[in-house]
Order: structure tokens, then C-alpha cells, then sequence
């Protein structure tokens, strides 16, 4: 009875459309995002973002419709294609933009016009008159308007932005106080312009140190791939060095620059050598840390040897797998650009409306003004689903390899036939799963903005809720998420749809809790072991390379973005890795269930593996001591079949 309760697990046998409404739920949607899109450029807010307009609604390059109770609306501005702003350098650090007159001129100022004569000059040379329409050129020197309807003089050097129009300064120092604004962290604005500086000047070597760590984890996937075995011990003993190699030259570094510091008393001397104790004492408390947990798992580690290798199979079998971060990262991308873009239209987009200060502004009214929240939303939930499609995608090539008996029978190419299996049935299934989890990210979304806004008014019993609520709905998040990617793989093996799939996924993951534990915990961190070899390694030669630069500029900022950039490359390529161990766990946790190795019931799984389950059944064993609930749990589980 218990069998026939039961639904058995027929991997790859038949194929069916899952989730259909949520793929039509989903199209619907799109084409919400499409009708905001259209509807911004057919109400003008494309040309008006392109073209850019004039503070009295005018769009530039083009005939004009008079707006009502607007004076100088309704222009004719065909041959004037610029927008200058009268100052450029004021702007408005709440709404973030500028806060001058704009008009519409048929050149920008190629060079810095001094003096109202010099403006004077330019209009009558170039036929580009910078101040307001109802000025002649022969009156900005004799008329006292001019002292309002002219630009603030000096007026700077500037050029066109390419497919915007508008006058830009081409010196940008104006606009760092836009930047100190926006970084609020940095009290003293000197500090600001000497990061800046630090990043300028070291900018060749900051490209090359975000290449080296691009080849260094292309170099690892290559090693993962070809000594699976010894990789584990090889990046234990690296990591090692490594941690201990940098905590060593960081505390030699800071010697060194603190006998030398003492000689030159320069603010960049006291700021670097400040940074280097930063940086020793932060290095060696990773180091005691990253040792104490190697010391915990060292048990472990060896487990992970044989299932690392069953991976490093399947990517010698699919190579195409190493380059699924690219095509992900480039859709998304692409996407991000689109909606952006759109972002933009939205900005634009609306009736002429006169504000405070007699200008026009464009504002949307009724129900249409929140058309942006829709747009935000899509932002969430079409990002989740092009990543849900790449966990779908990874799956569907990992299971067919797993559950095909003769590897010479696999398809040609395993991602394309998988592609093809999502695209024609699981779609609908991804944008469910997809879905979900922007129901969790909006609320986070939503409390982190209240936070930020609250931020220093709200009391500490209440920032304290905050952020309790914050971390539950991220821990929610990543749990649904793991929930997410095994769910796919169960769709992947059986067709089910995206509900039948996580209730079997989660049964089998419950049903082996101490199995998910030990390999993943192991698992997961080697590949953090990789990763940290990957950013210690980019970050010593970031280290080497900028002490050379260190009398003339600061290389505290450099190495932090070199150090981001080189985790996030590694983060990309293993948490492919990571992917396909998890989804070879489920298999392998399917087939130890409802297969015994007997005729009728041969095992799918790699011998690798059978081995793998052995010392891990061994290792378990003396953990529990061959008793208890480790031991009954760590059965190979048909007993639910024969019953």
C-alpha cells in the first residue's frame, strides 16, 4: 500500500508541459512591461530623453506645440539641437539633477567664455546664443535682465554627451560635489579627491589585476576539471600559504612603511600606513578563523574528494557548462539596459505642467503615475527568472548525463537539448519559481528603503525590528532558493510541475538531512577555499604591483575593487560548480532510494560514487558509532519500495 501511496521516480521516460498558467501569467506581464514601453515613446518621452528639451517644454531639433500659460513654448527650435543649462555645476542633491535654466542652442562653448562680452562674441561668431530667447545677442552686455537670463560666468569648456544632446563641462570638477554628497561616509572631501586620484592613477593595473583574476578562474575551472582527486588537498595547502603568505607580507609591508613613514611626514604616508595595520590585523583574524575551520572539518574533506571528481566528469563531458555565467550575465545585461532605458522614458513621460518657479515640468497623473511600481517589479522578476532559467538549463544537462547508463548515447551537445526541453515545457515552471521569490525580495526591498529613510529618526527598539524582519525575509529567501534550484532538478527528472517538485525534492533532502550537511557543507566549502584563493592570490600581486605607487597616491581603493571584482569572477564560475554538485546530490540520492544495485534495479550513479557513499557511510558510522539516527539514515532507503 505504502508503494502505490507512493509516486515513483521515472527519470527522462516522458516529457509534459508544466505550470501554464504561470507561463501565461507570465507573457501577460511582458507585455504590461511592453505597453509601458511603447507608451513612453508614444507620449513623446523618447525624443525628449534623446533630444533633450528647454525649461519651457520646447524639445530641441524640432517644431514645438505652445504649451498653455508658458511664455517662450511653442518655438521653432529646428536648427538649435543642444540643451545648455545656464549652471551647470547647481545641483539639486535631493532630486538629483540639475537645478538651472535649460535652453535649447545650436553649438555647445568649446572653450571657457570669460565674460558677458565673451558670450556676446560667441553668439554673433557661432549664431549659438547661450541666453534666453527673448534676449538679442546685440543686448547681453547693455541689458540688466542679462544678469538672470545669461549663463553664470565663467561659463566652462563643454561638449555635447553622444546620443543625448546636451552640454556637458568637459572638466568635471564640478560635479564632485555631487559625488561627496553621494558618499556620505567620507567626512573630509580631501580624503574623496585622493581616492579618486588613487584609482585614476592606478587604472592600468587595475585592469590587468581584473584580467588576472578572470584567467585564474578560468585556470581553476581547467583543474577542477582534470585533477578532481588531488584538487582538494592541492587547495588546502594553497589557501595555507596564501592566507599565511599575505598576513606575512601585509605585517612586513607595515614595518616597513612604518620605519620609512617616520622620515616623511606626508598625509598619503600616514593614510597608507594606516591602512596597511587595517589590513594585517583584519588578514590575520581570517587566518586564525579560516584555520580553526579547516581544523574542525579536516575529517570531512576527504569525503568530498570522489564527489568533486563525479563533477569534474560531467564538465569534461559538458564543456559548454563553463561558459553558462557568460550567456546569463549577457541576457541579463541586456535586460538591465532595456530597463534602464525604459526608466528613463518614465522620467520624461507625462503632461506639461507648470511648477513653482514658472518652468514646465512633465508629470504623470492618475493611475498612470504609478507605472513605475509595475516597471520595478519587472526588474525583480524577470531577473530571477532569466536566473532561474540558467538553474533549469544546468540541471536539465547534469540529470540527462546522470541518469543515461551508456555516456556514449548522450545527446551531441546536452545544454542545447536542455535548452530545448525548457523552452518547449518548463517555462512556465521557472517563472512560478521565479516568481516566489520576488513575493519575498519586494517586503526586504521595501523594510531596507523604510530603513534607509528612517535612518537616525526611528528608535532603537524599532531599528531593531527592522533589521530582525530584514534577515528573516533574506534567510527565507535563500532557503526558498535552494528549495527553487532542487525543485528544477525534480522537474528536470520527472516533468512534474513547479508544487510536486519541491514537495519531492524537499522529502528526499529531509529524508537525507545528514548526507545534504556533511557533502554540501564540505562541497560548498571548497569552493569557498577556491574562491578565497582566487582573491588572496589577485590581491598579493594588487599588493606587489601598487607598492610601487605607493609615495604618490593612495592604493586603499584599488585594492578593494580589484579584490571585488576578482570574488565576483570567482563566484560566477563556481557557483556553477556548486550547481552541478547539488544537483548530482539529488540524483545520486534518487537513485540510492529507489535502487538497490539488483537486476531490474541497477544503480545509475558513477563507481566513483558508489565508493564516495562507503566512506561517507563509514565515516558516519563512527561519528554515531553505528547507531541512532545517523546510522538509520545513512540505509540506502528501498525499504519504502519493498514494503
Amino acid at each position: 500500500s505504502c508503494k502505490s501511496s507512493k509516486r515513483e521516480w521515472k527519470p527522462l521516460e516522458d516529457h509534459s508541459c508544466t505550470d501554464v498558467p504561470w507561463l501565461l501569467l507570465f507573457i501577460l506581464f511582458c507585455v504590461g512591461m511592453g505597453f509601458i514601453c511603447g507608451f513612453s515613446i508614444a507620449t513623446g518621452a523618447a525624443a525628449r530623453l534623446l533630444s533633450g528639451y528647454d525649461s519651457y517644454g520646447n524639445i530641441c531639433g524640432q517644431k514645438n506645440v505652445k504649451v498653455e500659460g508658458i511664455v517662450n513654448s511653442g518655438l521653432d527650435l529646428t536648427h538649435k539641437k543642444y540643451v545648455f543649462f545656464l549652471d551647470p555645476c547647481n545641483i539639486d542633491l535631493v532630486h538629483q539633477r540639475i537645478k538651472s535654466l535649460a535652453l535649447c542652442v545650436s553649438a555647445c562653448p568649446r572653450k571657457e567664455l570669460k565674460t558677458l562680452a565673451d558670450i556676446q562674441k560667441f553668439a554673433e561668431t557661432n549664431g549659438s546664443t547661450l541666453c534666453s530667447y527673448e534676449l538679442q545677442p546685440s543686448e547681453y552686455t547693455t541689458d540688466p535682465r542679462a544678469a538672470k537670463l545669461c549663463p553664470k560666468y565663467p561659463v566652462p569648456e563643454s561638449a555635447p554627451i553622444p546620443f543625448f544632446h546636451r552640454c556637458a563641462p568637459v572638466n568635471i570638477s564640478c560635479y564632485a560635489k555631487f559625488a561627496e554628497a553621494l558618499i556620505t561616509f567620507v567626512s573630509d572631501s580631501s580624503v574623496l579627491h585622493r581616492l579618486i586620484s588613487g584609482v585614476m592613477t592606478s587604472k592600468e593595473i587595475i585592469m590587468g589585476l581584473c584580467l588576472l583574476s578572470l584567467v585564474l578562474s578560468m585556470i581553476l575551472m581547467v583543474i577542477i576539471r582534470y585533477i578532481s582527486r588531488v584538487l582538494v588537498w592541492i587547495l588546502t595547502i594553497l589557501v595555507i600559504l596564501g592566507s599565511l603568505g599575505g598576513t606575512g607580507v601585509l605585517w612586513w609591508l607595515y614595518a616597513k612603511q612604518r620605519v620609512s613613514a617616520s622620515a616623511v611626514e606626508t598625509q598619503i604616508a600616514k593614510d597608507n600606513l594606516q591602512a596597511l595595520l587595517i589590513y594585517a590585523i583584519s588578514a590575520t583574524v581570517f587566518t586564525v578563523i579560516l584555520f580553526l575551520i579547516m581544523l574542525i572539518m579536516r575529517k570531512r574533506v576527504a569525503l568530498t574528494i570522489a564527489l568533486f571528481h563525479v563533477a569534474g566528469k560531467v564538465f569534461i563531458h559538458l564543456p559548454l557548462l563553463v561558459f553558462q555565467p557568460f550567456w546569463t550575465f549577457f541576457v541579463l545585461i541586456l535586460f538591465w539596459t532595456y530597463w534602464i532605458t525604459v526608466l528613463l522614458f518614465l522620467g520624461t513621460t507625462g503632461s506639461p505642467v507648470p511648477n513653482e518657479e514658472g518652468f514646465v515640468e512633465f508629470r504623470m497623473v492618475g493611475p498612470l503615475k504609478y507605472m513605475w511600481w509595475y516597471h520595478v517589479v519587472g526588474l525583480i522578476w524577470i531577473s530571477e527568472f532569466i536566473l532561474a532559467c540558467q538553474q533549469m538549463t544546468v540541471a536539465g544537462a547534469v540529470v540527462t548525463y546522470y541518469f543515461t547508463r551508456e555516456k556514449r548515447n548522450l545527446p551531441f551537445t546536452p545544454i542545447l537539448a536542455s535548452v530545448n526541453r525548457l523552452v518547449c515545457y518548463h517555462l512556465g515552471t521557472v517563472a512560478k519559481g521565479s516568481f516566489i521569490i520576488t513575493l519575498v525580495k519586494i517586503p526586504r526591498m521595501i523594510l531596507m528603503y523604510i530603513h534607509t529613510q528612517l535612518k537616525g529618526k526611528e528608535n532603537a527598539c524599532a531599528r531593531c525590528m527592522l533589521k530582525a524582519c530584514i534577515c528573516c525575509l533574506w534567510c527565507l529567501e535563500k532557503c526558498l532558493t535552494y528549495l527553487n534550484q532542487n525543485a528544477y532538478t525534480a522537474t528536470a527528472i520527472n516533468s512534474t510541475n513547479f508544487c510536486t517538485s519541491a514537495k519531492d525534492a524537499f522529502v528526499i533532502l529531509v529524508e537525507n538531512a545528514l548526507r545534504v550537511a556533511a557533502i554540501n557543507t564540505v562541497g560548498d566549502f571548497m569552493l569557498f577555499l577556491g574562491k578565497v584563493l582566487i582573491v588572496c592570490s589577485t590581491g598579493l600581486a594588487g599588493i606587489m604591483l601598487l607598492n610601487y605607487q605607493r609615495d604618490y597616491t593612495i592604493w586603499v581603493l584599488p585594492l578593494i575593487i580589484v579584490c571585488l571584482f576578482a570574488f565576483l569572477v570567482a563566484h560566477c564560475f563556481l557557483s556553477i560548480y556548486e550547481m552541478v554538485v547539488d544537483v548530482l546530490f539529488l540524483c545520486f540520492a534518487i537513485d540510492t532510494k529507489y535502487n538497490d544495485g539488483s537486476p531490474g534495479r541497477e544503480f545509475y550513479m558513477d563507481k566513483v560514487l558508489m565508493e564516495f557513499v562507503e566512506n561517507s557511510r563509514k565515516s558516519m558510522k563512527e561519528a554515531g558509532r553505528g547507531g541512532g539516527a545517523e546510522g538509520r539514515e545513512l540505509k540506502p532507503m528501498v525499504g519504502a519500495d519493498e514494503e
